[in-house]
């Protein structure tokens, strides 16, 4: 962190800040923002910095990423996201919320929720319902069928570079991964890409490639008014952003699927099809999943080596391990983990010329 955001950070860190006497700030950091709670609202600031894939170095570049922000998220959650605000220096030097003065920081500015809300804290505690995970796949198929179809993203292209992002994060922590297994996951990945290629590129040609989510983890759907509802989408690399309505929703599906929730996974799963109906694209979908899976592992196995607890550590190498295992399993020769695809395969398998020979 930059020291010329610590003024701002100590400003929001403080409840008087807010008009609060006697309450808390709560904060929650993540690699590129950190998020206030006070009070009903929560203020994200985007921190100074840049990563391969982002880059809020510029004052300017950070408003630009909370409007857009803004506006990816009105769409599945415009209760939450109330709009931007700045942290301004008031002619008396003091800072201040929408002030006259100077714009020092842009704001997302959102309604607070329980974190109990979120979805990965619903599992934990058995209570997601198949029920809340058909709201949920009905309401990511809304998503992407009103999303801007965005061709100049995606396809097989699109797919080879997660792959090589892939083998490049998971090289980086393959001693604690456990080698072997992450190298057999990049290969099945590529060799299962080789053959849905030509299935990607046309289902890119047809559309199915659109401004979705980018992140559909079960951290980032939370429970509002009784209504599964996805927030934080990807808002700082349209290549994240833009990609199959497949591959987005894979991450969701493949979350679940870790997690031993096949059920839960095959009930949203079968009502994003009610509403956004796919037949060969499920071809491409434990492909989709192996790819989610390896990304998260990754991730997790990054964070685990930055916890400064034990515990917590080996507890996010754990299922980073998982992740690798999972992903590997996606590509199995005869992998019928989801039962649309199991139908799906039944259904070519019959119709191929071999079958009717």
């Amino acid at each position: 962190m930059t020291n010329s955001q610590d003024e701002v950070i100590g400003f929001l860190s403080r409840p008087e800040s807010y008009g609060l006497h006697g309450g808390t700030v709560e904060k929650i950091e993540t690699h590129c923002s950190i998020v206030f709670l006070a009070g009903e609202r929560a203020y994200k600031l985007k921190r100074m910095l840049r990563y391969s894939s982002l880059d809020y170095t510029t004052l300017a570049r950070r408003q630009a990423a909370c409007a857009v922000e803004l506006v990816l998220n009105r769409r599945t959650a415009p209760a939450i996201y109330l709009g931007v605000s700045n942290i301004c220096r008031a002619p008396d030097g003091k800072l201040v919320f929408d002030g006259p003065g100077p714009v020092l920081e842009p704001l997302v500015a959102m309604r607070r929720f329980a974190q109990t809300a979120l979805f990965d804290h619903l599992l934990e505690h058995g209570r997601l319902t198949p029920a809340l995970m058909q709201a949920l796949g009905r309401a990511i198929a809304r998503l992407h069928n009103g999303a801007e179809r965005t061709p100049q993203f995606g396809g097989s292209a699109a797919m080879r570079r997660v792959i090589a992002d892939n083998a490049r994060e998971l090289a980086r922590v393959a001693s604690a991964l456990d080698g072997a297994d992450a190298s057999a996951l990049t290969a099945r990945t590529a060799a299962a890409l080789e053959d849905v290629a030509e299935l990607l590129d046309r289902r890119r040609a047809e559309g199915k490639v659109r401004r979705g989510h980018g992140d559909l983890r079960l951290a980032n759907i939370c429970l509002w008014a009784g209504v599964p509802t996805p927030f934080d989408a990807i808002e700082f690399s349209d290549e994240i952003g833009c990609i199959d309505v497949l591959y987005d929703l894979a991450f969701l599906l493949m979350d679940l699927l870790v997690h031993g929730c096949a059920d839960l996974a095959n009930a949203a799963l079968d009502a994003y099809l009610d509403v956004a109906p796919e037949t060969d694209g499920l071809r491409a979908l434990p492909l989709f999943l192996a790819l989610r899976a390896g990304t998260r592992a990754y991730a997790l196995a990054g964070s685990a080596t930055r916890q400064a607890d034990p515990a917590q550590a080996a507890r996010k190498m754990a299922l980073a391990r998982r992740h690798i295992a999972a992903g590997r399993s996606f590509l199995a020769p005869h992998w019928r983990g989801l039962t649309r695809i199991n139908a799906e395969m039944q259904r070519k398998e019959f119709e191929s010329p071999r079958s009717k020979g």
